[in-house]
């Protein structure tokens, strides 16, 4: 089921202007490939590149398609939960 129509590029377009989801990013590459926070400092992450996370994550050309590709829209869903129990683990210090 798809939700209201353009919302979920919306939203996704808002995550790019979220410092602490860019943050998040940040966190989740340098664990990913073992770097260090010199090599990987906070702060790297630009709007430009949540987006192209994105739409590499959820396989579209555009944030657009995310208000039509069901697929899609579930990825976004699954990338937002995970960012929200990054949260929840900054926030208990772990």
């Amino acid at each position: 089921m798809i939700r209201n129509s353009s919302t979920q590029a919306r939203r996704a377009a808002l995550l790019g202007t979220n410092p602490r989801f860019r943050l998040y990013l940040d966190h989740r590459k340098r664990q990913r490939h073992s770097l260090t926070s010199e090599q990987l400092p906070d702060g790297t992450h630009t709007e430009e590149d949540v987006a192209d996370t994105v739409r590499q994550a959820c396989n579209i050309e555009s944030r657009r398609e995310l208000d039509t590709n069901d697929n899609a829209r579930r990825m976004l869903d699954r990338i937002v939960a995970d960012y929200q129990a990054w949260e929840r683990r900054q926030a208990r210090g772990s």
